[in-house]
């Protein structure tokens, strides 16, 4: 029998919205949909950084070695972040190494542990493999914007990641049964009573359109703007970051420092950072007349050794076909030739 989720707007509209966080069964094992959406968010960034490689001088081998390798590290970093700064505020309960590693299977990650993770693993890569990994982290940014998007509507099916319960007037406020199981969500019921629901914060939904307006704002706006390598990767710091700050103030399931948010404190200063960063580097790059990588021989050169060596491959390709056929062809040639030469030989016989 399967057990479904009930999610309500009631401020919206009526009835239930039904879900169930298991997609399917494989082998006996569990596939969440929070997995899924997020491994949708993943391979469509990743798709939209592969298309737009050329755009920042980038030759798609070197794009997808480091994009492919930094992607581990980041789910690795992501849930190092939740599990280290993690604390369950009613048993005092946390994480040490092997439960961070068989409790996997109960969720739990943190993006800007996958994002500083992912960042450090591509400047690595790219130093061994002597490519500039500012132009890679420009194609990032809106990966990553995509990604959480998408990723985000995962905490929805969960019920997770919501915020304070509001006093039941919210337009846009959610219940459920797993959201109004919760301590602070049922002594908010308590105090309201009967008439009202204690409505939470969708945060999924907050983030989920803050990320999908800065794509398009970044997109459309932001890579046309770009002065310098690694401009667009501070836009999305900026965007992303200017958003959590204020996002991460209204949840309930925050990580803390003491009493500090850590991913609050992480967001205000890497919005700040970035804003400086931006605004120094755009003035260095007009002053001293900086090209971008796209627009360097050492870029040109190596997109076009790539062109040739694709090239080449094409023409080793065809040609390989070609003598495959013409082996075909000569086989059958011969073939008959063979059985003629028996036919004959049996004549013979028949006419001795």
């Amino acid at each position: 029998m399967i057990l479904l989720d009930k999610i309500e707007f009631p401020n919206l509209f009526s009835g239930d919205i039904n879900v169930n966080r298991v997609a399917f069964n494989l082998f006996g094992i569990d596939v969440y949909w929070y997995g899924i959406l997020i491994a949708i968010g993943v391979i469509l960034g990743f798709a939209y950084a592969m298309r737009r490689t050329k755009k920042v001088g980038m030759v798609s081998d070197d794009v997808f070695d480091v994009a492919f390798i930094s992607t581990i590290f980041a789910f690795i970093g992501a849930r190092a972040y939740y599990c280290i700064f993690y604390n369950n505020p009613l048993t005092g309960e946390r994480y040490d190494f092997v439960t961070a590693v068989t409790g996997i299977h109960d969720g739990g990650l943190a993006i800007y542990g996958g994002i500083i993770a992912g960042v450090i693993t591509a400047i690595i890569v790219c130093r061994l493999k002597k490519i500039p990994v500012t132009p890679i982290l420009d194609l990032a940014g809106c990966g990553f914007l995509i990604g959480q998007a998408i990723g985000r509507w995962g905490n929805f099916i969960n019920q997770e990641a919501f915020g304070a319960p509001t006093a039941g007037d919210l337009p846009w406020g959610m219940t459920g049964n797993i959201i109004s199981s919760y301590p602070e969500v049922m002594e908010a019921q308590e105090q309201l009573g009967a008439d009202k629901y204690a409505l939470v914060h969708p945060c999924f939904l907050y983030e989920s359109l803050w990320c999908i307006l800065g794509f398009l704002l970044i997109h459309f706006i932001g890579n046309k703007l770009r002065s310098f390598d690694g401009e667009v990767f501070l836009y999305y710091v900026f965007w992303y970051g200017s958003g959590r700050a204020w996002i991460e103030g209204l949840r309930t399931d925050s990580l803390y420092i003491g009493s500090l948010r850590v991913s609050q404190v992480v967001a205000i200063a890497s919005t700040v950072l970035a804003l400086i960063m931006i605004v120094y580097f755009r003035i260095y790059a007009k002053k001293h007349n900086k090209k971008l990588y796209v627009n360097t021989d050492a870029s040109r050169e190596r997109l076009e050794k790539r062109e040739k060596s694709l090239a080449l491959e094409k023409e080793y390709a065809s040609a390989k076909k070609a003598m495959k056929e013409a082996e075909k062809a000569q086989n059958a040639a011969v073939a008959p030739s063979i059985l003629g030469d028996d036919n004959e030989a049996s004549d013979d016989k028949k006419e001795d």
